[in-house]
């Protein structure tokens, strides 16, 4: 195994391979499509409201293909996450605040927006006694208060394995339960430091057998992970009832993050796609440019958990 520390950065990276360079090949520069009127809509509001989504922060390439199908995602928790991983843009930190008003404020967003679909997701707040559980769980709770057809994707850290969180977030009934794996495991510790490969799959068998929502990860790719472990970590999620799985390309923000060791070429999301559904997956979106958010709410419905409203007298 090679030890690779790029250049100007703080942290090491193993893998087995040397690191590329960041010239991004032809299938991932997507065309900006032409705004539809949903998208249009969205916008204004959120300009018109001062609301901000990760969609926009985080520069995401689908953001018109979503917010068409007005399905959006936020981030609650603060700006401060209390864990490191390698990969991540989000700021590590100690919060210096709790706001216990955001699930409110949160929620008149999503029902001013008139979303379809709503993913939220937060920093990991290790430092509050439920991890940020409530916050959660109460989101999610003032979102189905203001607005009852829309769907809701809770993304969250592992809590430390502790099982009360869980129930707190299981209890106010996602539509969707979605933790990330990430990374396979060999590579698991260096790229996830503050998680652990098993604890991540018993908290998503938990939540399979403690609720009815759909469970859902994410497999990110391009970090020196082999093929067959990638398969490998497909069937570990499987084997805990995951049933929705995106698989995407990891692209290294800055030179202080992990090395990106290789570009996926479309062809093999596309085999991944393929043995997943054989897998038993009840949806696998997999490509270069999706993200785990991906078409969320389609995601929902093909573990028919979720069905979209009809358009008449939905969106605002």
């Amino acid at each position: 195994m090679t030890s690779i520390i790029p250049d100007g950065a703080t942290r090491l990276t193993v893998v087995d391979s040397p690191s590329v360079a960041q010239r991004k090949p032809s299938w991932l520069k997507r065309q900006v499509p032409l705004a539809g009127p949903n998208y249009r809509d969205l916008k204004r509001t959120m300009r018109e409201n001062n609301l901000h989504t990760v969609c926009e922060e985080a520069g995401c390439p689908n953001i018109y293909e979503c917010w068409e199908d007005r399905d959006a995602t936020v981030l609650i928790g603060g700006p401060d996450c209390t864990r490191r991983c390698g990969f991540c843009e989000i700021a590590t930190g100690k919060p210096t605040t709790y706001d216990r008003d955001e699930p409110r404020r949160v929620a008149e967003a999503v029902a001013t927006m008139g979303l379809n679909f709503a993913v939220v997701t937060g920093v990991a707040r290790d430092d509050l006694p439920d991890g940020a559980a409530w916050l959660y769980a109460e989101t999610c709770r003032q979102i189905k208060q203001r607005l009852p057809h829309c769907g809701v994707e809770l993304l969250v850290d592992d809590f430390r394995g502790r099982e009360e969180p869980l129930r707190m977030v299981l209890e106010a009934e996602p539509e969707v339960f979605a933790h990330n794996l990430e990374t396979p495991r060999r590579l698991f510790r260096h790229v996830r430091p503050g998680f652990r490969y098993d604890r991540s799959l018993e908290m998503l068998d938990r939540a399979r057998r403690w609720s009815n929502s759909a469970t859902k990860s994410n497999l990110m790719l391009g970090m020196g992970e082999t093929s067959d472990e990638v398969v490998e970590a497909m069937r570990d999620l499987r084997s805990v009832g995951c049933m929705l799985l995106t698989i995407n390309q990891y692209l290294q923000p800055t030179h202080r993050h992990l090395a990106l060791q290789r570009y996926v070429e479309p062809d093999e999301f596309e085999r991944y796609r393929r043995i997943g559904m054989d897998l038993g997956f009840s949806w696998v979106e997999a490509g270069p440019l999706v993200r785990s958010s991906y078409r969320a709410g389609r995601q929902a419905e093909r573990a028919g958990v979720w069905r979209r409203p009809d358009p008449v007298g939905v969106a605002g």
